[in-house]
């Protein structure tokens, strides 16, 4: 399976506005695998004291940006791709640290901490947009097919009868998601395709209550409007159409295997 993992071993000794002030400020840890998040640690969740509070680096740091912001023109302008990468995301890692601090949580995988800590506002927030951000910027990467592939597009036209009938569904939970939130395609723990839509920043693989239910996400738009709206204005339906000529389906194939 390919994963991303976030390194939790960067060591800045910073506050998080001097090391986001410039681009090559950010000192970010890349790994292996580039398409699953979590904390790359060896130890469940444990409790810290404040003196090992004062001491520690930060958990989770903003993954690399594998592309240029003008990478996905006309689709998705730079400008928006800048600030949604460094400010939008790179404030979402600031919550989620300061969360962690907060309710003395360290050293944890962040699938768990999100499912552990449902309950929370700033970890549910903060650690979902992390956790989606990281997957959007992957799954519309300029790279790869820009047509669905392999056993995904067999699915695909098996669930959902054609690959546009599965992209009017896609489109109708993306536009139908009010105020602000996520459309997701996800591969159910029963391994069948699904399309859902989560609100705010929450994550995919969780259950109403808070419970991993298994399912694990192929595709995902984010439709918060500062997704788009720098271009678009209020047409989310012109952005989800310009969505679809930017999915990495070579990823989102790699994914449903």
């Amino acid at each position: 399976m390919i994963d991303a993992f976030i390194s939790s071993e960067h060591v800045c000794p910073c506050n998080f506005h001097d090391r986001y002030k410039q681009k090559d400020a950010i000192e970010v840890r890349h790994m292996q695998d580039p398409y699953f998040i979590q904390a790359t640690v060896s130890a469940p969740v444990k409790q810290i004291n404040s003196q090992q509070r004062d001491v520690m680096a930060d958990v989770f740091t903003l993954p690399p940006l594998t592309y240029a912001y003008d990478a996905l023109e006309p689709y998705i302008d730079a400008k928006t791709m800048e600030i949604h990468y460094t400010k939008h995301h790179a404030a979402y890692v600031a919550g989620l640290n300061k969360a962690v601090e907060e309710f003395k949580i360290h050293d944890t995988d962040l699938k768990t901490l999100l499912a552990h800590h449902f309950d929370k506002p700033s970890v549910r927030n903060n650690g979902g947009g992390h956790y989606n951000h990281t997957f959007f910027w992957k799954i519309i990467d300029p790279k790869g097919s820009k047509e669905p592939i392999g056993a995904l597009a067999k699915a695909i036209e098996s669930e959902f009868g054609s690959i546009e009938a599965f992209k009017e569904q896609f489109t109708k939970a993306a536009l139908s998601r009010f105020g602000s939130g996520w459309a997701w395609l996800v591969k159910t723990a029963e391994g069948k395709l699904k399309i859902i839509s989560t609100g705010n920043q929450d994550v995919p693989f969780l259950a109403a209550t808070g419970g991993i239910d298994g399912s694990k996400p192929i595709i995902g738009i984010d439709v918060w409007e500062h997704a788009y709206y720098l271009k678009y204005q209020n047409k989310r339906v012109d952005y989800v159409n310009a969505f679809y000529q930017i999915i990495n389906w070579t990823l989102a194939n790699e994914l449903y295997g």
